[in-house]
């Protein structure tokens, strides 16, 4: 198993791709903390691997909230004693164009997006330099490589602060084996996508940026993570990884 014995907690991971990279890191071994508000969602994702044979239990997280990453934190150590790898998954996308957009809309997404990852990282610093060393994984977006003409300013503003803070934390802490490394997904299959592509309009512009011609999966994207979660991706630091199908090779 690519993760066994090793301690994960992955934010927003009620549903989406945040339940498909525990369901992941659970089947390779890793106990896993699922982290999320929706606390029904959070609880039956739990559930779901515990009955599937692997170890995961849910804890409610703001991930805007430096009191709430205490507390799960705390929580963490009294179960495991450990930490070995954190996935920052949690974001939200207000979408509004820049022109448009209110003070407070742009606020909550650097919150949940940017302020989020800082506060997880913040106090994942000790425990994995305490355990011998960790690995931390941002999800940021093609939108945090490139200009995305088909999304708002403000959300690759976010995702643009979560790529460089992912190289800077990965060229601080490796001297403690903290590598901090960041996967950049395009368009994901998701009922939200489902939803946007019954514009035809839409649904021809999306995928007709993706050389490979089809959308990333969950499944896709939670590969990845578990590649860099896992001992396999030792050397690998402060990569920004796209998981795009050649979106950002243009």
């Amino acid at each position: 198993m690519r993760l066994k014995d090793k301690v994960a907690l992955i934010t927003g991971a009620a549903q989406g791709l945040g339940a498909a990279m525990a369901t992941r890191f659970a089947q390779e071994g890793a106990t896993v903390f699922v982290c999320d508000l929706n606390t029904e969602a959070g609880e039956a994702t739990a559930a779901k691997i515990r009955n599937s044979g692997g170890k995961s239990t849910f804890h409610k997280l703001d991930v805007a909230c430096e009191a709430d990453w205490i507390a799960v934190y705390a929580a963490v150590v009294a179960a495991c004693g450990r930490l070995d790898v954190l996935v920052n998954n949690a974001g939200i996308n207000i979408r509004e164009l820049i022109e448009v957009m209110a003070e407070a809309n742009f606020d909550k997404m650097l919150a949940v997006n940017v302020k989020g990852p800082f506060l997880g990282i913040k106090h994942a610093i000790p425990l994995m330099r305490k355990g011998g060393g960790g690995s931390i994984i941002n999800m940021s977006s093609v939108c945090g490589l490139v200009g995305h003409r088909y999304t708002p300013e403000a959300y690759t503003i976010t995702k643009g602060a979560v790529t460089l803070m992912t190289k800077t934390i990965g060229v601080r802490y490796a001297k403690d084996n903290i590598r901090c490394n960041s996967i950049h997904p395009s368009t994901v299959d998701t009922p939200l996508v489902q939803i946007l592509f019954q514009d035809p309009k839409r649904k021809e512009e999306r995928l007709g940026e993706v050389p490979l011609g089809r959308l990333a999966t969950d499944l896709d994207v939670a590969n990845a993570a578990l590649y860099l979660a896992s001992d396999e991706a030792a050397f690998l630091n402060g990569v920004s990884l796209p998981v795009d199908g050649g979106v950002t090779a243009y």
